[in-house]
């Protein structure tokens, strides 16, 4: 796959601990390319997450900051394909549910930036801990991803949900990606 002006990006949004780290991982050793990690992660890490509405801010522009860098590396991957853990929806969607107010600055960016799909990982996976995550309880996570789902039906680029185990979502993530998005 050639690089070209126009890479086509594709999203992987959901709650927590639904598998999109990893589902980036495995499209982007599928496609033979690269994938955009969360910047959150590794700024919370360093920070701590004991975090201000203020850091939401920090945490989203880090994010874009990671993304450009990202899109810059798809020529050296000889890749015109960009998986991306995370955008301004699922920091839309952390600011309001912590928060209950949004940075206009995030608000500006989901109107600026263009995707070409998103892929929204179901809850259906068991929670698994660990130093960041903060909603074990599954009611809590459905709720979050009814927001996400909420978004992505009122918007105008093609989206796909997956469920299952790991495994399934990947088979179904990459079919959908090779049928739905490289053909056009």
């Amino acid at each position: 796959m050639k690089h070209n002006l126009n890479p086509i990006k594709i999203v992987i949004i959901g709650p927590e601990s639904t598998g999109k780290s990893t589902l980036c991982a495995s499209l982007a050793a599928h496609f033979s390319t690269i994938w955009c990690k969360e910047y959150a992660r590794e700024y919370l890490l360093k920070n701590g997450n004991d975090y201000s509405y203020e850091d939401l801010l920090v945490i989203a522009k880090g994010q874009l900051k990671l993304e450009d860098e990202a899109d810059q590396s798809l020529a050296d991957a000889n890749s015109s394909l960009l998986f991306i853990d995370t955008d301004m929806y699922v920091m839309k969607v952390w600011c309001e549910f912590v928060f209950e107010k949004c940075h206009s600055w995030i608000l500006d960016q989901i109107v600026q930036r263009k995707y070409d799909g998103y892929i929204l990982c179901k809850p259906d996976l068991p929670w698994v801990k660990d130093e960041l995550r903060e909603y074990p309880d599954f009611e809590t996570r459905d709720k979050l991803y009814h927001h996400y789902k909420d978004i992505l039906i009122n918007q105008e680029t093609p989206w796909f949900e997956v469920s299952g185990i790991d495994s399934m979502r990947t088979a179904n993530a990459i079919h959908w990606v090779e049928t739905r998005i490289m053909k056009n």
